[in-house]
């Protein structure tokens, strides 16, 4: 893919989080028990969704696309993160490096949008409460989470083609502990202008898209909110919304902080940990911030792990 004049390098070397040797056992040790939550959160809560019946509406639906987003871009990145704490030769191929960046820009950028139809839904339950069936139909459900998911798979297939165009002629040692852009992009011998303008073009019309459709909706429901009488709905509303403003403040609370920092503190190091924070940590928090907060899933879930007795259990509880 590489222009016809350009040697180009066969694989790259990951650097990882650190170099110290004495921290990559607990390190490993560390982020092995946060991918197992991650996983067994992120699918528990798929699982309790598809087979409780109560759990079948749309911001459901939305919320099992969300795990299977999570449980997938940690699966991306994580795996091979553990690797490189255990072994000394970090060495990813020139094709796994792209299949790897492709795979996270894709989840990424989908979670982004994700969290926007999320928005939606809730700003038309709250809004239209009485229409809410009629509005949210599963026909319309489906192409609100199929747009992203075709989106981001577009986006991700342009940028990833685009960077691996580049010529990798030099350095392969990649400082970083996954195959990201922005690290790949200082080893190039090539001119990137072109790339970092169709960066800041994509991420910015992605970006700003979802959080307007986010801060609009919320304006909406806020307003919504404030015209309710009953101190019981208000209540209601805002346990409905909760979960999800958590959500898109961490999500995107972690981008803002990541790609609007001054380029004077701007450091590869801070870039390690903040993708740490939004490729390991927030797909674990999510399940448990929609379960912790949500009574419905805690029934459903003690429902399925007590089986045939759980209702009975239920009802007792409830009394």
């Amino acid at each position: 893919m590489a222009p016809a004049n350009c040697t180009q390098t066969a694989e790259f070397i990951l650097a990882g989080l650190t170099d110290r040797q004495e921290l990559k056992m607990p390190l490993f040790v560390v982020f092995l028990c946060v991918y197992l939550l991650t996983v067994g959160g992120n699918l528990g809560l798929i699982l309790v969704i598809r087979t409780d019946a109560r759990l079948h509406t749309p911001m459901y639906f939305f919320l099992s696309n969300l795990a299977f987003v999570d449980f997938c871009y940690t699966s991306v990145i994580t795996p091979k993160m553990l690797g490189i704490f255990l072994y000394k030769h970090n060495v990813v191929s020139f094709n796994a490096c792209a299949v790897q960046l492709g795979c996270f820009l894709t989840f990424m950028v989908s979670e982004c949008l994700l969290l926007a139809s999320m928005a939606y839904d809730r700003y038309v339950a709250i809004c239209s409460p009485l229409l809410y069936t009629v509005r949210m139909s599963p026909g319309l459900c489906i192409q609100l989470v199929a747009a992203p998911y075709g989106y981001s798979f577009l986006v991700a297939l342009f940028h990833t083609t685009l960077t691996f165009r580049l010529c990798y002629c030099q350095a392969n040692v990649i400082n970083h502990f996954y195959c990201d852009d922005m690290p790949l992009l200082r080893l190039t011998c090539s001119d990137t202008r072109s790339k970092q303008l169709w960066v800041l073009t994509c991420a910015g019309i992605t970006f700003v898209s979802s959080v307007l459709i986010v801060l609009v909706s919320y304006v909406f429901i806020g307003s919504a909110i404030l015209r309710m009488r009953s101190a019981e709905g208000r209540r209601k509303a805002f346990s409905t919304c909760g979960s999800h403003v958590v959500a898109v403040t961490i999500f995107h609370g972690t981008l803002i902080f990541m790609y609007l920092q001054p380029s004077s503190s701007h450091s590869l190091d801070t870039d390690k940990m903040a993708s740490v924070f939004y490729t390991v940590i927030i797909p674990m928090l999510n399940p448990l911030i929609y379960s912790l907060r949500n009574k419905d899933v805690k029934d459903a879930a003690r429902k399925a792990v007590l089986g045939r007795r759980g209702d009975a259990v239920l009802k007792k509880l409830k009394k």
